[in-house]
């Protein structure tokens, strides 16, 4: 019957445990919620100011009309002769092409979400070499012109201004049927006998302007050489896309960031041609800020359970030894304070920097708990032992928070840890003495 009561001990113990995952999937729901309305924050500013950009081209369009004649059979069973008629077009990538820009971040605020906007003044230079076009049967071209792709015009600020060899043109908004290219702009070209094919002269063209953007910018490296830099003085980039860059410096000032790409190691030009219009490969840079505090609230709370499995095996140790009975109630409210830290974490977080709502909550529970503890434990001394313990906790979690790359390392040697010591002090016990005097 002893043996029991010990089992039964456990238990109640193991059951309140589960118990106290509830509030802490419900703490997790709340950060996700939390995410969800910073996500409506970045929806919110690029709907009424401009979102992610990505610059494709410039590239030159030539159109196309097929005109033939067809033999096809009507729904009576008769052949009959029918003129069919194709659209479509010719596209040439420039040889080289030079892009260079400084991106001016800025922020939004939403409530108490922060967004990073910028505003990005580039320069781009393209040289496309003489390309000539097959004379073919039923064919005709049509006006040769110029198309850049920008995924939001709203982000233009003023008009861009484009030369090509030497000579001012002004672009129009839209770039046909272009597949891949989105929205953007056009210019048309003269250079060209639209009547049999020919050729389309080699050229240069420099592109100025101003776009402003939300959060990422990314480049298409349609050229065969494609060269793109860009420099911000926002502190913390993220570099995505298919190619990282070949040079990058980061610092507290800013970065500076060069991409070298050849169109023999990328396939953007050929998903440009591609009809089915897949989206081309691209470089980007996104402007983050440097704590995310929904992911590292919603890391913390991943260990909540460990936390109170740790200080439950404590009092359970404590209980057996000192033979000092613990109610389950008592339990579940120190499990419930455990708890609660990770949503005063999350929502001081919003409000103050990160690593001070860390330490504010934690003050604030341990505080809260040595007190209760050494009313639970008639003592002071038990009371604050337990809450020295708890601290040595929440500081192996913070390691493992600011720690992302160590932080299994870390987590496994805490663990390891825990186990060895628990092991060490339970090591001469007799756990049928002790159950014996449960009463």
């Amino acid at each position: 019957m002893k043996s029991l009561k010990m089992l039964l001990r456990f238990a109640i113990v193991g059951g309140l445990i589960l118990l106290l995952l509830i509030p802490l999937m419900m703490i997790k729901g709340v950060i996700k919620e939390r995410e969800a309305y910073r996500d409506e924050a970045y929806l919110r500013v690029s709907q009424s100011r401009a979102g992610a950009q990505t610059l494709t081209g410039p590239v030159r369009v030539v159109p196309w009309t097929d005109t033939r004649e067809v033999e096809v059979v009507d729904a009576a069973g008769n052949m009959k002769k029918e003129i069919q008629t194709e659209h479509s077009y010719w596209l040439q990538m420039p040889a080289t092409l030079r892009v260079d820009g400084q991106m001016q971040p800025d922020e939004r605020r939403v409530g108490l979400f922060r967004v990073p906007v910028y505003s990005w003044k580039a320069k781009i230079t393209a040289e496309f070499a003489d390309d000539d076009y097959p004379i073919k049967a039923g064919r005709v071209y049509g006006t040769p012109y110029l198309a850049v792709g920008i995924a939001d015009l709203r982000g233009l600020v003023g008009s861009p201004t484009l030369q090509v060899d030497g000579q001012a043109l002004t672009l129009q908004p839209g770039i046909g049927e272009v597949n891949g290219l989105g929205k953007g702009l056009h210019v048309p070209l003269r250079d060209f006998d639209d009547s049999i094919g020919g050729m389309l002269k080699g050229s240069r063209l420099q592109l100025d302007m101003v776009l402003d953007g939300t959060r990422s910018l990314a480049v298409v490296p349609v050229g065969d050489d494609s060269r793109i830099a860009i420099r911000s003085p926002w502190p913390h980039p993220l570099f995505g896309g298919s190619f990282l860059p070949n040079q990058r410096t980061v610092t507290d000032t800013g970065f500076d960031a060069q991409w070298a790409v050849s169109s023999l190691a990328s396939e953007a030009q050929r998903q440009l041609r591609d009809s089915k219009g897949l989206d081309p490969e691209t470089v980007s840079v996104e402007l983050v800020n440097p704590v995310d505090i929904y992911t590292q609230a919603d890391r913390a709370s991943k260990y909540g359970i460990l936390f109170i499995l740790l200080t439950f095996v404590g009092f359970i140790l404590f209980e057996l030894i000192k033979r000092l009975r613990i109610h389950p109630l008592q339990y579940l409210m120190v499990g419930l304070a455990l708890a609660i830290f990770f949503l005063l974490l999350l929502s001081l977080s919003e409000h103050i920097p990160f690593w001070l709502a860390y330490l504010v909550s934690a003050v604030a529970c341990i505080g809260v708990q040595a007190v209760y503890l050494s009313g639970v434990l008639k003592s002071w001394t038990r009371g604050l032992g337990f809450a020295g313990m708890l601290t040595v906790l929440y500081g192996a979690l913070y390691g493992l928070l600011i720690s992302e790359n160590n932080a299994l390392l870390m987590g496994s040697l805490l663990l390891f840890g825990v186990l060895a010591s628990a092991m060490w002090i339970t090591r001469r016990i007799d756990w049928y003495e002790v159950g014996a005097s449960l009463k």
